[in-house]
């Protein structure tokens, strides 16, 4: 009898071990945690999202205040439509922009939001009009090298 209820016990703690790592991981990937259901939806357009996800962070400050929620290609203007939702107890000023911003020299992307000075305030909904693009590795090291290659003639 002893020996099943070092058996039961050492099963239940492996469980519970599985579980734990199950959780860290997801938590690591952002996919749980952190929800903003009951927060203001907001609205940016952008050339270039890079590897900008769902479920990215959105900062200010480095502060976590919301996720993008969905990225869309719109046909009509021929831009990325980001939606992002953000605590409803954050406030940003209308004339706030937002750029895509990377974690370091090769981590992932967020958006990061810049407050601005207006005393009227985004509503759910509000679309950002002050947006700038990810940068592209790539795109400034090709432009580097035009630029080198035009000098030497």
């Amino acid at each position: 009898m002893n020996d099943n209820l070092t058996k039961f016990s050492v099963g239940v703690f492996l469980l519970f071990g599985l579980i734990s790592i199950l959780f860290l991981s997801l938590k690591a990937s952002n996919l749980v945690g952190s929800s903003y259901a009951d927060g203001y939806r907001l609205v940016a357009f952008f050339d270039n999202v890079g590897g900008l996800k769902p479920r990215a962070a959105v900062r200010s400050s480095g502060v976590l205040v919301g996720r993008v929620e969905k990225i869309e290609f719109d046909d009509e203007i021929y831009q990325a439509k980001v939606f992002l939702r953000v605590d409803r107890d954050m406030k940003f000023p209308i004339d706030s922009s937002i750029k895509v911003l990377t974690a370091g020299l090769l981590g992932e992307n967020y958006l990061g939001i810049m407050p601005g000075a207006e005393t009227k305030y985004f509503v759910d909904s509000d679309e950002i009009e002050l947006t700038q693009s990810a940068v592209i590795l790539e795109n400034i090291i090709s432009q580097f090298l035009y630029n080198f290659q035009e000098k030497q003639e």
